[in-house]
């Protein structure tokens, strides 16, 4: 049924045409109305729901069929698919899979797929026969994915803990001011001796070079990795800081106490161009041989990626605003531009292989140490509309759409994101080869990762440019079909998933992310009764991840000391909670920790409180640990607050000596959590 408020007036013709737009809405899955966080029915503005249909069609018309854009089949159900035809139709069909072709023919719209064909991906090519004799030819997306995604190893992962960091933020005696992959080699050692199972770690995506671009979760690229984490002084090609020229730099750097994005990035890059420079006039030796390899390995999307990070410095404006050549360039004049600015292009596709590299070292110390996860990583939900992603995948991610949030108490006017929106259309028209990318890109060094925002799996809240947040609307995605390409992913490369599904849940949404064997993520400050009371250890999920707090929350100790009421307040942000209503959820939280016989509320106590619960998991950040009180980022602000530029107050070499950390791993082993000698699992 339509929504009131998208009927026109009085006017028939005007009805006519608002009905017909909102059957096309419907047809690209737009929502027409959805009820808001203050339990409100808001319809979708015509103006908005003509501008959504007009860009997401630009990228090609939605197809119509007999056949769905993707057809799902689980391994251990019945490999059937119900067309929707009548009996009198035939239907002959065929897969190709490894070179064997698996065909058949069904008087029925019903067609039975033999249960030998393999898990993976393929084209189903079906013709169409009705009882007058037409046949026509119709393809479609065919996944065939595991029962489940990845699990651990053996009989499964054992109850453990792992140490959440933001590695940014290390401060080390060697690095630069900045957290690198020695530094998450040494963290992976601590981890080792603690008895943790790895290092959850922020998302290490490329970001934009541009100083004021600060956060991981607003990245260039979910493809590649951020360059800012090369440890330089440990690639063979580099002179040394004398020969730089770069030894006041960086000690400098080394002594501030929050991090000099504009320094590190202009230290490293010229540290970078110099071990560049000399790897060039090795010759044909086993380390050049590796990068070509390296470069073979990847394929023509690194090769467009270093393409696009010369045209960005070249022109320094947004993609859009370039000359029209570069704006979406063919692959013809991209090979005439990897030929003319070679040195300059394999400057990139050499970054992105030493950080490759060096984090391919530290997925390696993990395994070695026998932790089961090893690496924990973040997948940020989207990436900035002026980035590579959004630059090469012109049909999918879509510059002129913004990811957000709908109004709700916290941010009354609706949020936008600053991420390109995605087209669910073209998702499926590319056979999602473009969210496999982004899967594997992690995957390939993780034995976890984390899906921020998964519910935007489901349906994404999208706002047209130069809109206000609050006329976005709601954007089905091919739910699905979503998570079979994560089973197929996760279980290709052992890694364990985790959907970050905070919020306003969906009805059964929880429950389907379980029979996928995608793990919850469970946040104590969020699990709390109708009365407010703290939910006890026994109500928390088996499969899920459990924490305290996230990194936009603040920490233990500030929460206890109201420092981030205080913080909101001072920058006249709604601190969306009152000193009475913290007094009370602290209450509550003492409460909760003496039915568990712990009569102090410190954050060792509640560490013993999720240590108690069911969940596989246990993440514990290390500014916790540590007793920091402020925290690592406070939503809504940008330049306000020094959001991701806090350094940690102990230097790396110190952290095995800490008295917050010794005492968390025994809380830890009393508990069962230890990993101890175990070995397997991860990578």
């Amino acid at each position: 049924m339509l929504a009131s408020g998208l009927m026109g007036g009085g006017d028939s013709t005007g009805m006519d045409s608002m009905s017909e737009r909102a059957v096309q809405a419907v047809q690209w899955g737009i929502e027409l109305e959805y009820q808001d966080a203050f339990g409100q029915r808001r319809s979708a503005d015509p103006e908005v729901l003509a501008r959504m249909i007009e860009i997401l069609s630009q990228s090609g018309e939605r197809p119509q069929g007999t056949l769905p854009p993707t057809c799902v089949i689980r391994d251990g159900y019945h490999r059937r698919l119900q067309l929707e035809l009548s009996p009198d139709h035939v239907v002959a069909w065929s897969v190709l899979s490894n070179g064997h072709v698996y065909s058949g023919a069904n008087a029925s719209p019903v067609i039975d797929l033999p249960n030998e064909l393999p898990v993976g991906t393929y084209r189903l090519r079906a013709s169409i026969r009705s009882p007058g004799g037409d046949e026509h030819i119709e393809e479609t997306t065919l996944l065939i994915a595991p029962e489940r995604a990845y699990q651990g190893a053996g009989p499964g992962l054992p109850r453990v803990w792992t140490l959440a960091v933001q590695l940014y933020g290390v401060r080390s005696r060697r690095n630069w001011g900045h957290g690198d992959f020695t530094d998450l080699t040494g963290l992976i050692d601590l981890a080792a001796d603690l008895g943790a199972a790895g290092i959850g770690l922020n998302p290490l995506h490329t970001v934009s070079d541009n100083h004021a671009e600060v956060s991981p979760y607003s990245p260039n690229s979910r493809l590649f990795l951020n360059g800012r984490y090369i440890d330089v002084e440990a690639i063979p090609e580099f002179p040394g800081l004398q020969a730089a020229e770069i030894e006041q730099e960086v000690a400098a750097l080394r002594q501030g106490e929050m991090i000099d994005y504009r320094g590190v990035v202009a230290a490293k890059t010229r540290a970078l161009r110099l071990a560049y420079a000399a790897f060039q006039k090795q010759g044909r030796s086993a380390r050049q041989r590796e990068f070509q390899s390296f470069r073979r390995e990847r394929g023509s999307i690194l090769a467009r990626f270093a393409c696009f990070e010369h045209l960005r410095s070249r022109f320094q404006e947004p993609w859009w605003e370039w000359p029209a050549k570069w704006q979406r360039p063919d692959e013809k004049a991209l090979r005439s531009l990897r030929r003319s600015e070679r040195d300059s292009i394999g400057f990139h596709e050499y970054v992105q292989w030493i950080a490759h590299q060096q984090l391919g070292r530290c997925r390696d110390r993990a395994a070695a140490r026998g932790l089961p996860i090893g690496l924990y990583l973040d997948i940020a939900v989207g990436v900035r509309a002026d980035g590579f992603d959004a630059w090469n995948d012109q049909d999918t991610l879509l510059r002129t759409l913004e990811i957000g949030a709908p109004p709700d108490i916290l941010n009354t006017a609706g949020q936008k994101w600053g991420l390109a929106g995605i087209n669910p259309v073209a998702l499926e028209r590319h056979a999602f080869e473009p969210f496999r990318r982004i899967l594997r890109a992690s995957m390939r060094y993780a034995g976890a990762i984390r899906l921020d925002h998964v519910l935007g799996m489901q349906r994404l809240y999208l706002v047209p440019s130069g809109l206000q947040a609050a006329r976005g609307v709601y954007v089905h995605l091919p739910f699905r079909a979503l998570l079979a390409v994560i089973a197929q992913e996760s279980v290709d490369h052992k890694c364990i998933v985790i959907g970050e599904d905070l919020g306003t849940v969906p009805e059964s949404f929880r429950e389907t992310l379980a029979d996928w064997g995608i793990w919850s993520y469970q946040v104590t400050l969020f699990e709390r009764a109708c009365d407010g009371s703290f939910h006890p250890p026994e109500h928390y999920r088996e499969n899920a991840l459990v924490t305290f707090a996230t990194h936009d929350l603040p920490t233990f100790a500030g929460w206890l000391e109201r420092r981030d009421l205080a913080v909101k307040r001072e920058l006249e942000i709604d601190p969306g909670e009152t000193d009475e209503e913290r007094s009370a959820a602290q209450t509550a939280l003492r409460n909760a920790l003496s039915q568990r016989g712990m009569h102090s509320l410190d954050f060792l106590s509640a560490a013993k409180y999720l240590a108690a619960t069911a969940s596989k998991l246990v993440v514990v950040s290390i500014e916790d640990a540590l007793g920091i009180v402020e925290q690592v980022n406070v939503p809504g602000t940008v330049d306000e607050h020094p959001n991701w530029r806090r350094r940690l107050p102990v230097e790396l070499e110190e952290l095995d000596q800490h008295g917050g950390l010794t005492a968390l791993a025994e809380v830890m082993k009393s508990a069962g959590r230890s990993v101890g000698d175990q070995q397997g699992g991860g990578h």
